[in-house]
């Protein structure tokens, strides 16, 4: 997996029409109280510029994140799979190498996109373009920029996902119906992976500190079972892995494109629900702690 400081640009710093003087400004959304001062109902302003901004930056860069899983799966998949042969799953039944990381490349794909965007993207608005302060002088609230970001950071690992689960198709390295179920899975896992990423992302102040996004992110690439079965490892080697995201999304998706989905689907999908309400709870505190207080 590469260095995401390699891959990702610096935005263009595109800005929101400013309204006439003395214009009115648009009313609040109703609802509690404890709402309206932390959400106006308008995240889309903050998605649409986020997509304004790939148009006339970094699109290329974007573009180029889809191919790094194709790549894999061409070298691991079909290049190491000649060597390794059938993969036997828990229930027993047995698939191509090609098939049996093809699902995990999936889910690790979404993460990419989502974490990219929801980071190292997120760190350059926060600390040096500093547009979340301007956002949150206007009718903006910090629930409408944690939202705006972790959407945008959503439509890339969605993108990315589906581009790439039609290549397994192509491939037919989807062995059941139920694959097109992986893809509101995948929406799930970007989801979670975006809100959490733009939490830990509000806590950093320099390049050096967002480095350990990268030193989380390549052990759980290499040992969330994407290559081979979690039976390799010791029992108690076991039961860490089991606790990271990726894991969750890699046995989810996997179970989905091969038709295999057991009692454990629900609870990797539960895992995911919890990861996006915790997300979206400490961004939105965060940055009303950040530039409203």
């Amino acid at each position: 997996m590469s260095d995401p400081t390699t891959r990702t640009t610096a935005p263009t710093v595109v800005t929101a029409p400013v309204a006439p003087a003395g214009a009115t400004p648009p009313p609040m959304r109703g609802g509690p109280r404890w709402l309206r001062a932390i959400y106006s109902g308008n995240a889309r302003i903050v998605l649409l510029r986020g997509l304004l901004a790939t148009k006339t930056s970094n699109w290329a860069v974007v573009v180029s994140g889809f191919f790094e899983p194709v790549f894999y799966l061409l070298a691991m998949g079909l290049g190491l799979g000649t060597f390794i042969g059938d993969v036997t799953l828990p229930n027993g039944q047995s698939v191509p190498y090609a098939a049996f990381i093809a699902p995990a490349l999936l889910a690790v794909s979404a993460m990419n996109g989502a974490v990219y965007d929801s980071t190292w993207n997120v760190f350059f608005k926060l600390r040096f373009a500093k547009l979340y302060q301007t956002m949150l002088t206007t009718r903006l609230g910090p629930l409408d920029v944690a939202l705006g970001e972790i959407s945008y950071a959503l439509l890339r690992g969605v993108a990315y996902a589906g581009g790439f689960l039609i290549v397994m198709q192509v491939m037919g390295l989807n062995g059941s119906w139920t694959a097109v179920l992986a893809l509101p899975a995948v929406v799930l896992i970007a989801f979670g992976f975006a809100s959490v990423g733009m939490a830990i992302t509000s806590y950093m102040k320099t390049f050096q500190q967002m480095d350990w996004i990268t030193f989380v992110m390549l052990p759980m690439f290499l040992f969330s079972a994407t290559f081979y079965p979690i039976t390799v490892y010791p029992e108690a080697i076991q039961w860490l892995i089991k606790v990271l995201p990726l894991w969750h999304a890699v046995e989810l998706v996997r179970g989905l494109t091969l038709g295999v989905p057991d009692s454990m689907t629900l609870v990797h999908v539960g895992y995911y629900v919890v990861m996006i309400a915790v997300g979206l709870l400490f961004t939105t505190k965060r940055l009303r702690a950040l530039f409203q207080d």
